[in-house]
């Protein structure tokens, strides 16, 4: 692309830089913004760099939040003998959508990939030990997509916990195999987390098929 102006070309530059948008996204995106008052752009600008500096982790199940703690955390009416441990923030989203769980998280920041060079040190795995050996939780619902890699995921962690007399579970098989829980629809979601599955059964049903 040819720019006339220098400061266009650096925004549509900067604007191709997040994933999914090309050169001419980023091209409509600027000149969209060329057409909105300056006052609504300071507001654009302003809202995403008090989210950037501003954002924190939660202390104990590594969402994104505001203080010390998020709001799940953080609410008394939430069911605190549950943990649903799941892979990104993004999947905290997806099953807060369906409005069918009531307990707390955990966000592993990933998965167990080695050809990626992502090991249990690279992940929360080490946190979600101690919040299972400090708050007497009894019900640890492995929440993943199921991948080879989310399988791999739920295995070791599920080695990891059983001398800690937890019940593991897992969502039901309602998401296809190799899907990604963040492209599941909110019912299909909500089926899974309501039929989830002990952790034993859940083996037996992959070690066969």
């Amino acid at each position: 692309m040819i720019f006339s102006s220098k400061l266009i070309e650096e925004a549509v530059q900067e604007f191709s830089k997040l994933p999914g948008i090309g050169k001419k996204t980023a091209l409509r995106m600027v000149l969209q913004l060329l057409r909105t008052s300056k006052n609504e752009v300071d507001g654009f600008t302003g809202a995403i760099s008090r989210m950037r500096h501003g954002i924190r982790f939660c202390v104990d199940c590594h969402n994104v939040a505001d203080a010390e703690r998020c709001d799940i955390c953080a609410n008394p009416g939430r069911n605190r003998n549950q943990i649903c441990v799941v892979e990104t923030i993004r999947d905290v989203i997806a099953i807060e959508s369906t409005q069918q769980y009531s307990g707390l998280y955990h966000v592993l920041g990933g998965i167990l990939s080695p050809l990626d060079g992502i090991g249990p040190e690279q992940l929360n795995i080490t946190s979600l030990h101690a919040r299972v050996k400090d708050t007497g939780v009894s019900e640890i619902i492995m929440a993943l997509s199921p991948t080879i890699e989310g399988d791999t995921t739920v295995y070791y962690i599920a080695r990891q916990l059983a001398d800690s007399g937890v019940s593991i579970t897992t969502i039901a098989r309602g998401i296809a195999f190799g899907g990604e829980l963040e492209y599941a629809d909110e019912m299909t979601l909500a089926r899974s987390i309501a039929k989830r599955l002990p952790i034993d059964n859940y083996v037996k049903v992959a070690s066969s098929s």
